[in-house]
């Protein structure tokens, strides 16, 4: 159970069954809910950011293909050793992605507590 889960249920609502992403994200939060993963994918995201910024800046174009590495790698360490799950990228990718950067966001501006 945690503050996005009130039910304390993980289990995954039946396939197409998110209608929007709002709806998607309570449950992405709740597959994220071990401070250890949700710190590996704030690590990775603003990695990914901060590569792909230099990538555009210096027109280093090879740079780009470290994005999915560090995107997917700390994301997915946090997954499989911390919170003990499939990474919803499995299953939903673009809700999925869209998480990561809202999850990211609401860590750093205190929405989301790090603990």
């Amino acid at each position: 159970m945690n503050e996005h889960n009130p039910t304390g249920q993980d289990s995954e609502p039946a396939a197409g069954e998110f209608q929007s992403f709002a709806e998607f994200y309570p449950y992405y939060l709740s597959e994220h809910s071990d401070p250890t993963c949700r710190a590996l994918h704030v690590v990775g995201t603003s990695l990914l950011i901060a590569v792909a910024l230099f990538a555009v800046l210096t027109q280093t174009w090879v740079a780009l293909w470290l994005l999915p590495v560090i995107g997917y790698g700390f994301a997915w360490i946090g997954h499989f050793f911390f919170e003990r799950n499939k990474p919803a990228t499995f299953k939903h990718p673009l809700y999925s992605l869209m998480g990561d950067f809202v999850m990211w966001k609401d860590v750093l501006t205190g929405r989301i507590a790090q603990r």
